[in-house]
Order: C-alpha cells, then sequence, then structure tokens
C-alpha cells in the first residue's frame, strides 16, 4: 500500500500536470479510443492508478482554491462501475489520506472491487445504499467527484444515477453553488462522441480526461457543462486510422494567418474588403461592421449601403471608402433583412457576382444575416457555392437555410445536434459554415472533423455582436486572400506567407477560426474576463468589442509559429 509521503509526492506532482493544456487537440469516437488503449491495458491496472492520482491532484487545486487547504475539506465520490468508477475511487482515497474527508455513493451494485477494498482502508466511508443529497454528515461538500460514468455509456443516467446528481443539479449552475464539481472523463450522462444531452447531466467546474479529447469536451450542447478540461497524458496512444470527430486549432495556425505588414506592403497587399451591410431599418450594422473589419487589420473597408447608413459610418470611420472597387473578400447582409426588397435586390445582386458559374473559384465572400435566406434561390439558379464562402447562421438562421435546401430543420433540432447542422449545410451548399453556438462549429464543404472554438464569455450576447464577427471575418479573409495573390506571382517556393501554401478550404476555415477566435478575445478583453477564472466581467456593447480587436490580435500574433510559415491542419485532427 503507498505510504502517506509517496502519495503526497506523486499528488503534488499531478497536481502540477493537471493543467487545461488540451495538448492533444483532436477528439475521437470512444469505440476507436478504447480499441487504441485495449492492448496496454489488459491486465492491468497501473493506468487506472495514474489516472486516479491526475484525478487526485486536480481535485487538490480546487480545494486549496476553494477552501485554502485540503485538510478538513468534504468530498463526495459518485462512483459508477467499471474503470471510470474505480479511477474516482482510488482518487478518494488519495484524497481520504491528506485529511479530507471523503464518502462514497455507488450508483452501482458491482463497483471496481479492488479500488472499493483500497478506497475503504484509505478511511473512504462507501454508503450503503445511494442517499440523494450533497450533504455529509450534515455538512455540504466542498467537491462532488463525478465518476458514475465513463465513455463506454450511451443515452441517459440509470435511475438510480439520475437519482444522485438530482440534488446536486438543483443547487445550481457552476459558480453559483456552495460546491465545485470535478468530472472523471466527461460529465456523466452527456452525450460522449457527439456532445448530446440524452438527459439530466450534473455541470461541472472542471474535467480530467486522459490521452485525447472525447466529443463531448468540443461539441455543443454538451462542452460547456465540461467546465476547464484537463486532458492528461497517461502514456497511452492516440487513435489511428480513425477520423478525428472535432478539433481545436492550434492558436499558433491561427495566429500565423494574421500577417504583420512589411515596408513594402500597402493597403491592397493588406486586403480590401467591401461590405453590403445595414439599411434603412438597421443602419448601425454598417458602422459596427466597417469598425470590425477596420479594428481586425484590414487595408481598407468599402461600404456599399443606403445614404443614411453611410453617412453614419463616416462619421464615425472617416477612413472608409463609400465606392465600388477591387476587393480580396466581400461581407454581404449584416443589418438588412429580406422582407426590404430593394436592399435585398442590391445583395441578390452581389451574392450573384460572388457566387461560382462553373469549377473557378469564386469571391470570397461572408454571407451573413439577411443574406443567408437568398441562397436557396440563387443555389437553384444554377450558381455554386465554394469554400471560399463562409456562412455565419445562428441556429434559427441554420434551421430556416436546411429547410430551403430541402432539408427540414427546427431550431430545436439544430440546438440539439449542432455539429450535425453545421456539416450538413456545408455539405448541402458547398461553403464553409461557421454555426453560431457554444462552443462556435466550423464545417468545411470536403467534410472532415469540425473546428471548435470558444465562443467568449456571454457579455458578447449583445446586439450587433454578430455585425462585429462579420467585419472581422470579412477582413481576416481579404488579408489571407491578398497573401496568396501575392504568393501566386512568385516562383513556387520563393515566398510562403500565411495561408498561401494550404488548400483553399483550409486556409478559409483557419482564416473563419481565427476571426471566431479574435472576436471571442476581444469580447474578453472587453468585459473584463481576461483578467482570468472568478472574473464574471462587466456588460458591454458591441463597438466595444470591436475597439478591442487589435489588442486581440497583438495577442494572438505572439503565439505566431516561427517565421510565420504555413502549417497544415494536421495538428488539429485533419487527415
Amino acid at each position: 500500500m503507498p505510504t502517506a509521503m509517496s502519495d503526497a509526492r506523486v499528488l503534488e506532482a499531478a497536481e502540477c500536470a493537471a493543467t487545461p493544456t488540451l495538448a492533444r487537440r483532436a477528439a475521437y469516437p470512444a469505440r476507436a479510443i478504447a480499441r487504441a488503449e485495449a492492448p496496454l491495458t489488459a491486465g492491468t491496472d497501473q493506468y487506472m492508478r495514474r489516472a486516479a492520482r491526475a484525478v487526485a491532484g486536480a481535485c487538490l487545486a480546487e480545494l486549496r482554491e476553494l477552501r485554502g487547504s485540503v485538510a478538513g475539506s468534504r468530498v463526495l465520490v459518485l462512483v459508477g462501475g467499471g474503470r471510470n468508477g474505480g479511477d474516482a475511487l482510488l482518487a478518494g482515497a488519495l484524497l481520504a489520506r491528506r485529511g479530507a474527508r471523503v464518502e462514497a455513493r455507488p450508483a452501482t451494485d458491482h463497483p471496481h472491487g479492488a479500488a472499493l477494498s483500497e478506497a475503504r482502508a484509505a478511511g473512504v466511508a462507501v454508503a450503503d445504499a445511494p442517499a440523494p443529497s450533497p450533504v455529509l454528515g450534515g455538512a455540504a461538500a466542498d467537491l462532488i467527484i463525478d465518476g458514475l460514468t465513463g465513455i463506454g455509456a450511451s443515452g441517459p443516467l440509470r435511475p438510480r444515477a439520475a437519482a444522485l446528481i438530482a440534488p446536486l443539479i438543483a443547487a445550481g449552475a457552476p459558480g453559483e453553488r456552495a460546491f465545485r464539481v470535478l468530472a472523471v472523463d466527461v460529465p456523466s450522462g452527456v452525450g460522449v462522441d457527439d456532445g448530446s444531452l440524452p438527459g439530466p447531466v450534473l455541470a461541472a467546474d472542471r474535467t480530467v480526461t486522459f490521452t485525447c479529447p472525447r466529443g463531448a469536451h468540443l461539441l455543443p450542447p454538451a462542452a460547456p457543462l465540461s467546465g476547464r478540461v484537463d486532458v492528461v497524458d497517461l502514456g497511452l496512444p492516440v487513435p489511428t486510422g480513425s477520423e478525428p470527430l472535432a478539433s481545436v486549432p492550434d492558436p499558433a495556425l491561427l495566429a500565423a494567418l494574421l500577417r504583420a505588414p512589411g515596408a513594402t506592403d500597402h493597403k491592397y497587399t493588406r486586403g480590401v474588403v467591401g461590405l453590403h451591410a445595414g439599411s434603412e431599418a438597421y443602419p448601425g450594422a454598417a458602422v459596427l461592421a466597417v469598425s470590425g473589419a477596420i479594428r481586425a487589420g484590414v487595408g481598407m473597408a468599402r461600404i456599399q449601403a443606403p445614404r443614411r447608413a453611410v453617412d453614419l459610418v463616416l462619421a464615425s470611420r472617416p477612413e472608409a471608402v463609400p465606392a465600388i472597387g477591387r476587393c480580396q473578400a466581400i461581407v454581404v447582409g449584416p443589418g438588412t433583412h429580406r422582407a426590404d426588397q430593394p436592399r435585398a435586390e442590391e445583395l441578390r445582386g452581389a451574392l450573384r457576382a460572388a457566387l461560382r458559374r462553373g469549377s473557378g473559384e469564386g469571391q470570397w465572400a461572408v454571407i451573413d444575416a439577411g443574406a443567408l435566406p437568398l441562397l436557396p434561390d440563387l443555389l437553384g439558379e444554377g450558381l455554386i457555392c465554394g469554400p471560399e464562402h463562409v456562412l455565419t447562421p445562428h441556429a434559427g438562421e441554420a434551421a430556416a437555410l436546411l429547410s430551403g435546401l430541402g432539408l427540414p430543420a427546427t431550431r430545436e433540432e439544430v440546438e440539439a445536434a449542432p455539429a450535425s447542422a453545421a456539416r450538413g449545410l456545408a455539405g448541402a451548399t458547398g461553403a464553409t459554415v461557421i454555426l453560431k453556438a457554444v462552443p462556435a462549429l466550423i464545417a468545411r464543404p470536403g467534410g472532415g472533423p469540425v473546428l471548435s472554438l470558444d465562443a467568449g464569455p456571454g457579455w458578447l450576447a449583445t446586439a450587433g455582436s454578430g455585425d462585429v464577427l462579420a467585419g472581422a471575418l470579412g477582413a481576416v479573409l481579404a488579408a489571407v486572400r491578398a497573401d496568396r495573390e501575392r504568393a501566386e506571382g512568385h516562383q513556387r517556393g520563393e515566398l510562403s506567407i500565411g495561408a498561401a501554401g494550404l488548400l483553399l478550404e483550409d486556409a478559409v476555415a483557419l482564416a473563419a477560426a481565427a476571426s471566431v477566435r479574435l472576436h471571442a478575445d476581444a469580447g474578453r478583453l472587453a468585459s473584463g474576463q481576461a483578467l482570468g477564472r472568478g472574473h464574471e466581467g462587466r456588460p458591454i456593447a458591441a463597438l466595444d468589442v470591436a475597439d478591442h480587436l487589435s489588442c486581440a490580435r497583438q495577442r494572438l500574433r505572439a503565439q505566431a509559429l516561427p517565421h510565420d510559415q504555413p502549417a497544415s491542419l494536421a495538428e488539429t485532427g485533419r487527415n
């Protein structure tokens, strides 16, 4: 049996190692993970013990932050069957040896036998029957370890487990309740691969998983319920021969797209974006979209809008150009509605010019808001979307667009399975799709894993925030297209800039990801949430987000790859 001193050493090491790195950024199917691990884990408990140390290390960090010490803290362990329950029991044993008061409540008649014996020997109290209460011996628990289900589970929790978590769910959301929850592998009850919510789930403040993320960590609606995610390397292999479900782009890849201008650059080499934004009813959207583009670093922003909107833009952004001309990318639709027939006709004309008529590349374009409902008719005319066309729907717009394309869907269905909806839209249109969810998802028309990105703080749920994102996206697309144009003028291998060496759909997908990242970081900076965990932030307006884009860009650029060499999507899980 391990001594108290050896326990302390391994726990201190585990606490230091249990950081939310997401170092391996691709989420693989549960069956592929189990298949890759089976040859090494069969007949040994060494990996379960390593996992338990990682879980206990994360628990130490949570208890110290919450209470200042581990000794005297109260820990409740919710125990399921198999190795997941074993991880939780062994972690509880390690905490008990450090002076925590630990109680285990099984939701099964067959918990892991060896782990249960070791937990009892360490002083963990094991309840004979699961009493559905977050109270230990008359006092509230400080920390809940959720070890009810692992990656092999499917469907909603069984009644016994659901009864255990019901009073904990009723106690409130993370940050609102008196205790913290640490989930082992995934919050119990989520759809491990698809991120669905088939039944009740106890939201975690922190989740410790192993080897690589699971789909539930990266895909909505389950992803936010994982809280802070630690991916711990146990020495087990990442699956091979199986395509990832989702991936998180490496910030260095995104930063490399945001090239700093050199001494020989001018506004056209930096990128020019044309914005068909704003209307008589919503003139402010033009101001927000143009501000987003300028603050994101575009060389020049052109604005095409009704006179009222143009006057507002020029009053706040005199550098904007109210004239049609050469552009590397356009933004079509912010602040417009198809019920405004004259404006809708203008947008329809811009889209007709941007979409493909054959196999050639079309005009790079962001298709947003009021322009989205125009797509089905235009595609019905024989026009074609390509990867260079980026659609930016929220769930309601995605449902309407899918229905308009002959794939009936409701908003509720999109919200229940957003990854499937994003892939469906990309496949049906041929365009790149940013689905505004939490987290945001990016789907490529050629298939492959969706990209998952933090959507930023809740304060971004404010009028006009999407207009700022559309403008910033247009700016990044224009810059990437300008870099590719510049590279096309040189001999192959002579010049390597940003996304010039990437396939078209990968370059656009990464540009979209960089834009979402900039928008989220700008929101975090504007609201004060960039100060770190525990800062709930302050209310912000859309112009605040635009004003912080340049700082967000600078922060992301600091993570650029050496010499800004273009990189593939291999690190983000694309095979």
